[in-house]
Protein backbone atom coordinates (compact mmCIF):
# COMPACT_ATOMS: atom_id res chain seq x y z
CA UNK A 1 0.00 0.00 0.00
CA UNK A 2 2.87 2.30 0.38
CA UNK A 3 4.36 2.17 -2.59
CA UNK A 4 1.19 2.27 -4.38
CA UNK A 5 0.85 5.64 -2.64
CA UNK A 6 4.55 6.42 -3.57
CA UNK A 7 4.19 5.70 -6.84
CA UNK A 8 0.97 8.09 -7.09
CA UNK A 9 2.57 10.48 -5.24
CA UNK A 10 5.45 10.89 -8.10
CA UNK A 11 3.31 10.55 -10.83
CA UNK A 12 1.26 13.31 -10.11
CA UNK A 13 4.03 15.30 -9.71
CA UNK A 14 5.33 14.17 -13.17
CA UNK A 15 2.19 15.14 -14.57
CA UNK A 16 2.11 18.40 -12.57
CA UNK A 17 5.76 19.08 -14.74
CA UNK A 18 4.12 18.58 -17.83
CA UNK A 19 2.08 21.67 -18.08
CA UNK A 20 3.83 23.53 -15.55
CA UNK A 21 4.47 27.48 -15.75
CA UNK A 22 7.83 27.06 -13.73
CA UNK A 23 10.46 24.33 -15.47
CA UNK A 24 10.00 22.03 -11.88
CA UNK A 25 6.35 22.45 -11.23
CA UNK A 26 3.11 24.65 -10.55
CA UNK A 27 2.11 23.82 -7.10
CA UNK A 28 3.30 26.28 -4.41
CA UNK A 29 2.80 25.74 0.11
CA UNK A 30 2.66 29.03 1.61
CA UNK A 31 3.40 28.99 5.11
CA UNK A 32 1.99 31.50 6.76
CA UNK A 33 2.06 32.96 10.02
CA UNK A 34 -1.13 33.59 12.04
CA UNK A 35 0.10 37.11 12.62
CA UNK A 36 -0.80 37.70 9.49
CA UNK A 37 -3.70 38.57 6.98
CA UNK A 38 -3.45 37.13 3.32
CA UNK A 39 -5.61 40.15 2.19
CA UNK A 40 -2.71 41.99 2.95
CA UNK A 41 -0.88 40.09 0.44
CA UNK A 42 -3.45 39.69 -2.27
CA UNK A 43 -1.14 41.29 -5.06
CA UNK A 44 1.86 39.17 -4.26
CA UNK A 45 -0.68 36.36 -4.41
CA UNK A 46 -3.15 36.86 -6.79
CA UNK A 47 -0.13 37.75 -8.81
CA UNK A 48 1.46 34.04 -8.20
CA UNK A 49 -2.30 32.58 -9.80
CA UNK A 50 -2.78 34.74 -12.45
CA UNK A 51 0.70 33.50 -14.05
CA UNK A 52 -0.53 29.87 -12.65
CA UNK A 53 0.65 28.67 -9.66
CA UNK A 54 -1.69 26.41 -7.62
CA UNK A 55 -1.22 27.89 -3.97
CA UNK A 56 -1.87 25.96 -1.23
CA UNK A 57 -2.12 27.43 2.82
CA UNK A 58 -1.04 26.19 5.89
CA UNK A 59 -0.07 27.53 9.29
CA UNK A 60 3.50 26.75 10.51
CA UNK A 61 2.23 24.20 13.25
CA UNK A 62 -0.15 22.88 10.77
CA UNK A 63 0.73 18.90 10.25
CA UNK A 64 -1.66 18.90 6.96
CA UNK A 65 -1.20 19.49 3.79
CA UNK A 66 2.65 17.69 4.58
CA UNK A 67 5.42 19.61 2.96
CA UNK A 68 7.25 15.66 2.27
CA UNK A 69 5.39 12.59 2.09
CA UNK A 70 7.38 9.01 1.99
CA UNK A 71 10.70 10.92 0.99
CA UNK A 72 9.09 12.37 -2.04
CA UNK A 73 8.33 16.10 -2.01
CA UNK A 74 4.03 17.59 -1.88
CA UNK A 75 4.48 20.98 -3.63
CA UNK A 76 7.32 22.07 -6.21
CA UNK A 77 8.04 25.27 -4.14
CA UNK A 78 7.47 26.14 -0.38
CA UNK A 79 6.74 29.84 0.74
CA UNK A 80 7.82 30.67 4.18
CA UNK A 81 5.78 33.81 5.22
CA UNK A 82 6.61 33.60 9.06
CA UNK A 83 9.05 36.17 10.35
CA UNK A 84 7.57 35.60 14.18
CA UNK A 85 6.99 31.82 14.33
CA UNK A 86 9.40 30.36 16.59
CA UNK A 87 8.30 27.05 16.35
CA UNK A 88 7.06 24.83 13.53
CA UNK A 89 5.46 21.25 12.64
CA UNK A 90 7.81 18.17 12.82
CA UNK A 91 7.61 18.52 9.14
CA UNK A 92 9.34 22.06 8.59
CA UNK A 93 13.17 21.73 10.23
CA UNK A 94 15.93 23.68 8.79
CA UNK A 95 17.37 20.33 8.01
CA UNK A 96 14.37 19.14 6.17
CA UNK A 97 14.27 22.39 4.31
CA UNK A 98 17.64 21.80 3.07
CA UNK A 99 16.55 18.01 2.02
CA UNK A 100 13.61 19.81 0.73
CA UNK A 101 16.44 21.70 -1.98
CA UNK A 102 18.14 18.50 -2.75
CA UNK A 103 14.77 16.88 -3.85
CA UNK A 104 14.49 20.16 -6.61
CA UNK A 105 11.87 21.88 -4.49
CA UNK A 106 12.71 25.66 -4.21
CA UNK A 107 12.39 27.83 -1.03
CA UNK A 108 11.43 31.24 -0.56
CA UNK A 109 11.98 32.29 2.87
CA UNK A 110 11.22 35.75 4.74
CA UNK A 111 14.01 36.57 8.00
CA UNK A 112 12.90 38.96 10.80
CA UNK A 113 14.84 41.22 13.58
CA UNK A 114 13.87 38.11 15.60
CA UNK A 115 16.23 34.98 16.93
CA UNK A 116 14.48 32.22 14.98
CA UNK A 117 14.92 28.69 13.24
CA UNK A 118 14.45 30.31 10.19
CA UNK A 119 17.86 32.66 11.55
CA UNK A 120 19.79 29.26 11.45
CA UNK A 121 18.71 28.20 8.40
CA UNK A 122 20.42 31.06 6.43
CA UNK A 123 23.35 30.06 8.32
CA UNK A 124 23.49 27.09 6.52
CA UNK A 125 23.52 29.13 3.15
CA UNK A 126 26.57 30.64 4.05
CA UNK A 127 24.65 34.37 5.24
CA UNK A 128 25.61 36.43 8.25
CA UNK A 129 22.36 37.46 10.13
CA UNK A 130 23.31 40.29 12.65
CA UNK A 131 22.38 40.42 16.53
CA UNK A 132 18.54 39.98 16.92
CA UNK A 133 16.99 43.18 17.44
CA UNK A 134 18.97 45.21 15.45
CA UNK A 135 17.03 46.18 12.11
CA UNK A 136 18.21 47.94 9.25
CA UNK A 137 17.98 52.10 9.40
CA UNK A 138 18.46 55.19 7.12
CA UNK A 139 17.29 58.54 7.40
CA UNK A 140 18.27 59.39 3.64
CA UNK A 141 16.46 60.14 1.77
CA UNK A 142 14.29 62.61 3.58
CA UNK A 143 10.58 61.79 4.07
CA UNK A 144 7.73 60.89 6.91
CA UNK A 145 8.49 57.25 7.04
CA UNK A 146 10.21 55.96 10.01
CA UNK A 147 13.76 55.46 9.76
CA UNK A 148 13.36 51.49 9.34
CA UNK A 149 10.91 52.04 6.16
CA UNK A 150 13.82 52.60 3.48
CA UNK A 151 13.22 53.21 -0.13
CA UNK A 152 15.68 51.14 -1.71
CA UNK A 153 17.57 51.60 -5.32
CA UNK A 154 17.55 48.31 -7.11
CA UNK A 155 20.83 47.46 -9.19
CA UNK A 156 20.82 45.60 -12.30
CA UNK A 157 20.91 42.52 -12.57
CA UNK A 158 20.62 39.41 -15.17
CA UNK A 159 16.52 37.76 -13.05
CA UNK A 160 15.39 41.77 -12.73
CA UNK A 161 13.68 43.77 -14.86
CA UNK A 162 15.85 46.65 -16.14
CA UNK A 163 14.53 50.14 -14.88
CA UNK A 164 12.80 48.82 -11.90
CA UNK A 165 11.86 51.43 -9.64
CA UNK A 166 13.61 51.73 -6.10
CA UNK A 167 11.69 49.33 -3.93
CA UNK A 168 10.41 49.69 0.09
CA UNK A 169 12.24 47.86 2.81
CA UNK A 170 11.83 47.00 6.25
CA UNK A 171 13.71 44.22 8.03
CA UNK A 172 17.08 42.99 8.91
CA UNK A 173 20.16 43.10 7.01
CA UNK A 174 22.97 40.16 6.31
CA UNK A 175 26.25 39.99 5.64
CA UNK A 176 27.62 37.56 3.23
CA UNK A 177 29.76 34.63 3.79
CA UNK A 178 32.47 33.11 1.13
CA UNK A 179 30.32 30.40 -0.65
CA UNK A 180 30.25 31.42 -4.46
CA UNK A 181 26.69 29.86 -4.89
CA UNK A 182 25.49 33.26 -3.27
CA UNK A 183 23.35 35.25 -5.75
CA UNK A 184 23.02 39.20 -4.69
CA UNK A 185 20.09 40.40 -5.64
CA UNK A 186 19.44 43.59 -3.35
CA UNK A 187 21.90 45.66 -1.14
CA UNK A 188 21.55 47.70 1.44
CA UNK A 189 22.25 51.80 0.31
CA UNK A 190 25.53 53.39 1.51
CA UNK A 191 23.94 55.51 4.39
CA UNK A 192 22.08 52.78 6.02
CA UNK A 193 22.69 50.67 9.10
CA UNK A 194 21.95 47.82 11.34
CA UNK A 195 20.86 49.23 14.66
CA UNK A 196 19.15 48.34 17.99
CA UNK A 197 17.70 51.89 18.72
CA UNK A 198 16.47 54.80 16.27
CA UNK A 199 18.73 57.14 18.13
CA UNK A 200 21.06 58.68 15.66
CA UNK A 201 24.06 58.35 18.04
CA UNK A 202 27.04 56.64 17.07
CA UNK A 203 25.63 56.61 13.39
CA UNK A 204 28.46 58.20 11.77
CA UNK A 205 30.92 56.28 13.50
CA UNK A 206 29.36 53.42 11.95
CA UNK A 207 29.03 54.23 8.55
CA UNK A 208 33.20 55.48 8.28
CA UNK A 209 33.90 52.34 9.59
CA UNK A 210 32.13 50.60 7.46
CA UNK A 211 33.82 52.65 4.45
CA UNK A 212 37.44 51.53 5.93
CA UNK A 213 36.29 47.94 5.74
CA UNK A 214 35.75 47.63 9.31
CA UNK A 215 35.02 43.39 10.57
CA UNK A 216 31.76 43.25 12.73
CA UNK A 217 30.37 46.67 11.62
CA UNK A 218 27.08 46.38 10.29
CA UNK A 219 26.53 49.07 7.82
CA UNK A 220 27.01 50.04 4.41
CA UNK A 221 26.07 48.90 0.46
CA UNK A 222 28.34 45.11 1.38
CA UNK A 223 25.09 43.96 3.34
CA UNK A 224 22.44 42.17 1.38
CA UNK A 225 18.74 42.19 1.79
CA UNK A 226 17.58 39.81 -0.60
CA UNK A 227 19.52 36.91 -1.70
CA UNK A 228 19.11 33.93 -3.63
CA UNK A 229 21.47 30.71 -3.25
CA UNK A 230 21.62 28.14 -6.30
CA UNK A 231 22.46 24.66 -5.63
CA UNK A 232 24.49 22.06 -7.25
CA UNK A 233 21.46 20.51 -8.75
CA UNK A 234 19.95 23.56 -9.60
CA UNK A 235 17.41 24.35 -6.93
CA UNK A 236 17.16 27.60 -5.86
CA UNK A 237 16.47 29.75 -2.47
CA UNK A 238 15.78 33.20 -1.62
CA UNK A 239 16.36 34.78 1.48
CA UNK A 240 14.46 38.22 1.98
CA UNK A 241 15.20 40.41 4.93
CA UNK A 242 11.64 41.14 5.53
CA UNK A 243 8.10 40.26 4.63
CA UNK A 244 6.80 43.64 3.92
CA UNK A 245 7.87 44.38 1.22
CA UNK A 246 5.43 41.58 -0.46
CA UNK A 247 2.73 43.81 0.78
CA UNK A 248 -0.24 45.40 -0.75
CA UNK A 249 0.59 48.44 1.19
CA UNK A 250 4.65 48.70 0.02
CA UNK A 251 3.54 47.89 -3.31
CA UNK A 252 0.69 50.89 -3.73
CA UNK A 253 2.81 53.14 -1.62
CA UNK A 254 4.57 56.37 -3.65
CA UNK A 255 8.31 56.81 -2.83
CA UNK A 256 9.72 60.02 -1.74
CA UNK A 257 9.52 61.96 -5.12
CA UNK A 258 6.06 60.49 -5.35
CA UNK A 259 6.72 57.94 -8.34
CA UNK A 260 5.16 54.54 -8.07
CA UNK A 261 7.30 51.86 -6.20
CA UNK A 262 9.13 48.80 -7.31
CA UNK A 263 7.89 46.34 -5.16
CA UNK A 264 5.18 44.64 -7.60
CA UNK A 265 7.65 44.09 -10.26
CA UNK A 266 10.39 43.26 -7.91
CA UNK A 267 8.76 40.41 -6.20
CA UNK A 268 7.53 39.00 -9.20
CA UNK A 269 11.02 38.75 -10.61
CA UNK A 270 12.42 36.96 -7.35
CA UNK A 271 9.68 34.44 -7.40
CA UNK A 272 9.50 33.88 -10.84
CA UNK A 273 13.54 33.14 -10.66
CA UNK A 274 13.11 31.07 -7.30
CA UNK A 275 10.61 28.84 -9.22
CA UNK A 276 13.08 28.58 -11.75
CA UNK A 277 10.83 30.56 -14.17
CA UNK A 278 12.96 32.28 -15.41
CA UNK A 279 17.04 31.50 -16.16
CA UNK A 280 16.78 28.48 -16.27
CA UNK A 281 18.49 26.71 -18.60
CA UNK A 282 20.04 22.88 -19.23
CA UNK A 283 22.11 20.80 -21.70
CA UNK A 284 19.50 18.51 -23.63
CA UNK A 285 22.88 16.39 -24.85
CA UNK A 286 26.31 16.43 -26.24
CA UNK A 287 27.75 14.20 -29.05
CA UNK A 288 31.79 14.22 -30.31
CA UNK A 289 33.29 12.36 -33.57
CA UNK A 290 35.92 12.48 -35.73
CA UNK A 291 35.99 15.46 -38.42
CA UNK A 292 34.26 14.28 -41.74
CA UNK A 293 32.28 11.15 -39.43
CA UNK A 294 28.97 11.37 -37.80
CA UNK A 295 29.13 7.99 -35.14
CA UNK A 296 31.85 8.55 -32.23
CA UNK A 297 34.63 6.45 -32.74
CA UNK A 298 35.43 3.88 -29.64
CA UNK A 299 38.78 5.50 -29.51
CA UNK A 300 40.52 8.72 -30.72
CA UNK A 301 44.19 8.87 -32.31
CA UNK A 302 46.61 11.27 -31.30
CA UNK A 303 45.95 14.68 -33.66
CA UNK A 304 42.68 13.56 -34.54
CA UNK A 305 40.43 16.37 -35.89
CA UNK A 306 37.54 16.20 -33.37
CA UNK A 307 34.37 18.15 -33.74
CA UNK A 308 32.24 18.51 -30.43
CA UNK A 309 28.73 19.44 -30.03
CA UNK A 310 26.83 20.50 -27.20
CA UNK A 311 22.67 21.49 -27.63
CA UNK A 312 21.21 23.66 -24.77
CA UNK A 313 17.77 25.05 -24.27
CA UNK A 314 16.28 27.38 -22.14
CA UNK A 315 12.81 27.33 -20.43
CA UNK A 316 9.75 29.67 -21.62
CA UNK A 317 6.87 29.90 -19.38
CA UNK A 318 4.71 31.56 -21.94
CA UNK A 319 4.33 28.15 -23.79
CA UNK A 320 5.32 26.17 -20.66
CA UNK A 321 8.27 24.62 -22.79
CA UNK A 322 11.98 23.76 -23.19
CA UNK A 323 13.13 25.85 -26.25
CA UNK A 324 16.51 26.28 -27.60
CA UNK A 325 18.79 28.73 -26.46
CA UNK A 326 21.55 30.69 -28.24
CA UNK A 327 22.56 33.15 -26.05
CA UNK A 328 25.57 32.06 -24.16
CA UNK A 329 28.64 33.78 -25.84
CA UNK A 330 31.32 32.61 -22.71
CA UNK A 331 31.36 28.76 -22.99
CA UNK A 332 34.21 26.72 -22.80
CA UNK A 333 35.20 23.09 -23.46
CA UNK A 334 38.04 21.69 -21.58
CA UNK A 335 39.96 18.62 -22.68
CA UNK A 336 41.48 17.29 -19.83
CA UNK A 337 44.04 14.59 -18.25
CA UNK A 338 43.96 15.43 -14.68
CA UNK A 339 45.07 18.62 -16.52
CA UNK A 340 43.18 20.48 -19.14
CA UNK A 341 45.40 19.76 -22.08
CA UNK A 342 43.06 22.19 -24.34
CA UNK A 343 41.04 24.94 -23.35
CA UNK A 344 39.30 26.56 -25.78
CA UNK A 345 35.93 28.62 -26.93
CA UNK A 346 32.56 26.58 -27.47
CA UNK A 347 30.54 29.07 -29.81
CA UNK A 348 27.04 28.86 -30.69
CA UNK A 349 26.44 28.21 -34.44
CA UNK A 350 24.96 30.70 -36.39
CA UNK A 351 21.72 29.91 -37.48
CA UNK A 352 20.91 27.14 -35.99
CA UNK A 353 19.39 27.32 -31.96
CA UNK A 354 20.41 25.73 -29.23
CA UNK A 355 23.58 24.40 -30.91
CA UNK A 356 27.27 24.74 -29.89
CA UNK A 357 30.30 23.48 -31.70
CA UNK A 358 33.78 23.61 -32.12
CA UNK A 359 36.54 21.70 -33.92
CA UNK A 360 40.55 21.04 -32.68
CA UNK A 361 42.52 18.69 -32.77
CA UNK A 362 43.57 15.88 -30.49
CA UNK A 363 46.69 16.42 -28.34
CA UNK A 364 50.55 14.54 -29.19
CA UNK A 365 49.61 12.33 -26.04
CA UNK A 366 47.52 9.47 -25.48
CA UNK A 367 45.83 8.43 -22.40
CA UNK A 368 42.36 8.74 -20.74
CA UNK A 369 40.59 12.01 -21.62
CA UNK A 370 37.30 13.89 -20.59
CA UNK A 371 34.97 15.91 -22.87
CA UNK A 372 34.22 19.18 -19.91
CA UNK A 373 32.17 21.93 -20.01
CA UNK A 374 31.47 23.94 -16.83
CA UNK A 375 29.76 26.74 -17.46
CA UNK A 376 29.19 28.86 -13.79
CA UNK A 377 27.59 32.26 -14.06
CA UNK A 378 25.91 34.08 -10.93
CA UNK A 379 22.06 34.00 -11.35
CA UNK A 380 22.31 31.14 -14.18
CA UNK A 381 22.20 27.57 -13.38
CA UNK A 382 25.33 25.73 -13.54
CA UNK A 383 25.36 23.54 -17.17
CA UNK A 384 27.96 20.77 -16.35
CA UNK A 385 28.65 17.64 -18.09
CA UNK A 386 31.93 15.39 -18.93
CA UNK A 387 32.20 12.46 -21.24
CA UNK A 388 35.33 10.13 -21.05
CA UNK A 389 37.10 9.57 -23.94
CA UNK A 390 40.02 6.74 -24.96
CA UNK A 391 43.13 8.53 -26.83
CA UNK A 392 45.41 5.75 -28.32
CA UNK A 393 48.76 6.39 -30.54
CA UNK A 394 48.73 5.42 -34.17
CA UNK A 395 49.21 1.89 -34.92
CA UNK A 396 51.96 0.38 -36.33
CA UNK A 397 50.28 0.61 -40.07
CA UNK A 398 48.90 3.98 -39.37
CA UNK A 399 52.71 6.06 -39.39
CA UNK A 400 53.05 7.78 -42.61
CA UNK A 401 55.42 6.19 -44.54
CA UNK A 402 57.69 9.93 -45.26
CA UNK A 403 57.95 12.14 -42.71
CA UNK A 404 58.48 15.58 -44.88
CA UNK A 405 60.59 17.21 -41.39
CA UNK A 406 62.62 14.13 -41.96
CA UNK A 407 63.95 15.35 -45.73
CA UNK A 408 67.26 16.06 -44.66
CA UNK A 409 67.87 12.88 -42.67
CA UNK A 410 66.39 10.79 -46.05
CA UNK A 411 68.99 12.84 -48.14
CA UNK A 412 72.07 12.59 -45.85
CA UNK A 413 70.99 8.60 -46.05
CA UNK A 414 70.29 8.52 -49.73
CA UNK A 415 73.76 10.46 -50.52
CA UNK A 416 75.63 8.30 -48.08
CA UNK A 417 74.67 5.25 -49.90
CA UNK A 418 75.00 6.97 -53.36
CA UNK A 419 78.92 8.14 -52.35
CA UNK A 420 79.61 4.12 -50.93
CA UNK A 421 78.00 2.56 -54.27
CA UNK A 422 80.37 4.81 -56.64
CA UNK A 423 83.30 4.62 -54.32
CA UNK A 424 82.96 0.77 -54.41
CA UNK A 425 82.77 0.26 -58.28
CA UNK A 426 85.55 2.84 -58.78
CA UNK A 427 87.92 0.82 -56.30
CA UNK A 428 86.68 -2.39 -57.87
CA UNK A 429 87.08 -1.44 -61.51
CA UNK A 430 90.61 0.55 -60.63
CA UNK A 431 91.78 -2.72 -59.19
CA UNK A 432 90.77 -4.52 -62.19
CA UNK A 433 92.58 -2.17 -64.52
CA UNK A 434 95.47 -2.13 -62.54
CA UNK A 435 95.80 -6.13 -62.82
CA UNK A 436 95.58 -5.71 -66.48
CA UNK A 437 98.20 -3.41 -66.81
CA UNK A 438 100.65 -6.05 -64.78
CA UNK A 439 99.44 -8.89 -66.72
CA UNK A 440 100.38 -7.13 -69.90
CA UNK A 441 104.23 -6.40 -68.72
CA UNK A 442 105.27 -10.00 -67.62
CA UNK A 443 104.66 -10.81 -71.11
Amino acid sequence: MRFFVSALVSFLALANNVFAKSGTGDSVLVVIDPSLKKEDYSKFFGGLEERGYQLTFRGPRDAHPPVEQYGIPGFSHVILFTPETKSYASDITPQSLVGLLSENTNLLVTLSTKQTPLSSLSAEFSLIPPPPGTPLISHHPARSEPATVIPIPVSESPLLTPGTSPVWFSGVPHAFGNSPYLVPILRATSESFAADSLDDSGADALVDASEKAGEGLWAGSHLGLVTGFQTLKNSRVVFAGGVEMFSDEYANKALPDGTPSGNEKFVKDITAWAFRETLALRIDNTTHHRAGEEVPPETYTTNDQIVYTAHISAYDPKTSSWKPYSGITDMQLEFTMLDPHIRIALPPVAGEPGKYQVQFRAPDRHGVFKFVVDWRRKGYPLLQTSTTVPVVPPRHDQYPRFLSAAWPYYAGAISTSVGFFLFSALWLAGDVEGKKKKGLKTE
